[in-house]
């Protein structure tokens, strides 16, 4: 096969895929449908062989002959979405057993069940596993016509199709929709009523940036208590959402210990809230959560796209101080507040000194930063924290200041 299918704008994870496929013979990169893993592994690794397994006769040939498929590409090869032929990763284990040269696989898949269960049980300790999610904000304006509109942007999402592709954000989104519902969900689990499970991902977008409540998530949704516990880990599994934990480290005060729920595709929070245009957001009640789990979810990006494991929590006492996000470095602790208002006010920096206050009487080491990403267009380095205007959220953890606190 030639050629890509989307445009190939720089992307943060190459580094860490070329890093990885020096020293492991296989190399997992999982993430959303969409998201670009493809093109990225294509692109890095140009010389490879390329199949895919969503093509019907690769899918046959990998299941029903997995070492004569595998004969096939002795000197290597991307093999896309590797989940829909999970028994040849035992057979790839010999192969690579064999021939334990540096870089030999890469493996894309989508589906985060299929491809933890096809590592673990097949590869564990010869593969290194990275995770792919739509562009962030410095990623996603090297594509032409990015919107420099806050609330458009937030509508729009981050899926590079929509920019590549120019297809009107509100139509591919929902396709993606449908083609998760519809397909996706029934590959990873038996979703019996998927009427149900629509609503009930809606009910999850009318929720982001909230504390889960899973009796009161599944009573609203018509399920069980333990349906919505399992259908929110799908949600999870899919990359389509983040449970943010709470953080509580020695913490006295009464700290309320319940994850946050944030999309990590403001695009597809605001199509499933019904949210048609980007003017009908600006004014819209959940503005400021959808706003707060963009923030979220850039600050998350931001570690799975250096091959690292989020270090972020939310903090929330039963009766005061909140700080919308936490990056926990060990000995240092970024405290992180988004405010949608295009105007800096004072209490945007309220919560940080008790924050402070609650760390130092807990016996915590850790230095604090503070920040607060805000809807305006200025940033400003104030005494008690770096305000930060939206367009620059991803300096935040930029490099130089992140590898100090390494």
């Amino acid at each position: 096969m030639t050629g890509y299918p989307e445009a190939m704008i720089p992307r943060k994870l190459t580094a860490k895929l070329l890093a990885l496929a020096g020293f492991y013979p296989v190399v997992v990169v999982t993430g959303p449908r969409q998201a670009g893993k493809t093109t990225l592994c294509r692109a890095t690794f140009p010389d490879k062989a390329y199949v895919s397994l969503e093509a019907l006769d690769s899918r046959e040939f990998a299941q029903t002959d997995p070492r004569g498929f595998l004969a096939e590409y002795r000197g290597g090869a991307i093999i896309d979405e590797i989940q829909q032929a999970p028994g040849l990763a035992s057979f790839l284990q010999a192969e690579v057993d064999e021939r334990p040269a540096p870089g030999r696989f890469i493996l894309t898949g989508s589906q985060h069940f299929g491809i933890s269960q096809t590592v673990s049980q097949s590869l564990a300790g010869r593969c290194g596993i990275l995770v792919l999610l739509a562009p962030d904000r410095e990623e996603l304006v090297q594509f032409p016509a990015v919107p420099d509109d806050l609330y458009t942007l937030l509508w729009q999402g981050s899926y590079p199709r929509i920019y590549d592709r120019n297809i009107p954000a509100h139509q591919w989104l929902a396709d993606y929709t449908a083609t998760y519902v519809q397909r996706d969900v029934r590959q990873v689990v038996n979703v019996g009523d998927l009427m149900t499970f629509s609503s009930f991902i809606k009910l999850c977008a009318g929720r982001t940036a909230q504390e889960i409540n899973f009796s009161a998530l599944g009573s609203d949704a018509g399920v069980s208590h333990n349906t919505a516990r399992a259908w929110l880990s799908i949600l999870e599994a899919s990359y389509l959402i983040h449970r943010l934990p709470a953080w509580h480290r020695n913490i006295r005060k009464q700290v309320v210990k319940a994850p946050k729920l944030h999309f990590l595709d403001s695009g597809l929070a605001c199509h499933l809230l019904n949210i048609r245009e980007p003017e009908q957001l600006r004014h819209h009640p959940l503005r400021g959560a959808i706003f707060e789990s963009w923030v979220v979810s850039e600050l998350y990006k931001a570690q799975v796209h250096r091959g690292e494991q989020p270090n972020l929590y939310h903090y929330r006492e039963s009766r005061g101080v909140e700080i919308d996000a936490l990056v926990d470095l060990g000995d240092r602790l970024w405290a992180i507040e988004a405010k949608s208002a295009a105007t800096i006010a004072p209490d945007f920096l309220k919560n940080f000194e008790p924050f402070a206050e609650r760390v130092r009487d807990s016996g915590q080491p850790a230095q604090i930063e503070n920040a607060v990403v805000y809807g305006g267009e200025s940033s400003q380095l104030r005494s008690l924290a770096r305000i930060v205007a939206w367009k620059n959220v991803g300096e935040i953890l930029r490099d130089r200041d992140y590898k100090k606190t390494r």
